[in-house]
């Protein structure tokens, strides 16, 4: 399979990517212009097993802060540091985590901190949010909690009140 370098940074993409994902720039030719199109998908696999365990190590999450690790699907093992009041999540390149799957809406959900932690939202997506195999519109993360957005499974870890972080 052959890469697709990006002209914007140069970074080596798959194939099959639309964005780079380094820098988000769409690559030519497999962009669609700007228009939010989504791919629905009959159902979302919710219950497939995981591809293999990604380990974090405790000083890995800032303490305070949240984390979101890929488990499955394109990038598994992308960690997302959650920093800000909100991240957003989604196939639009300015997205805080940027999902390049056509099973991804452009705007798929919001990870928002809270005073008492973080909470998803699902922001009108196609193909859905789900949490612990769940489908959500709005729901609190917990520590260990799997995060389904498209294809891709992700583990919210978070320092505070929580025992351990590694998965």
């Amino acid at each position: 399979m052959a890469d697709v370098i990006c002209k914007q940074c140069g970074h080596h993409n798959p194939e099959d990517a639309n964005f780079c994902s380094s820098c988000g720039s769409a690559l030519d030719g497999r962009a669609d212009g700007g228009g939010d199109h989504t791919q629905g998908i009959p159902s979302v696999d919710v219950d497939a097993e995981l591809d293999d365990d990604v380990a974090v190590d405790d000083d890995e999450v800032p303490e305070g802060a949240g984390m979101l690790v890929v488990k499955r699907g394109p990038g598994s093992g992308s960690r997302f540091v959650l920093e800000g009041e909100v991240a957003t999540a989604g196939r639009h390149p300015d997205s805080d985590l940027f999902l390049d799957d056509v099973t991804v809406s452009r705007r798929h959900a919001q990870i928002v901190r809270t005073a008492s932690g973080y909470l998803v939202r699902d922001a009108g997506s196609l193909n859905g949010t789900y949490l612990n195999r769940e489908r959500i519109e709005e729901a609190a993360l917990r520590n260990g909690d799997e995060l389904q957005i498209g294809r891709f499974k992700l583990v919210f870890l978070s320092t505070s009140g929580s025992g351990g972080t590694t998965s």
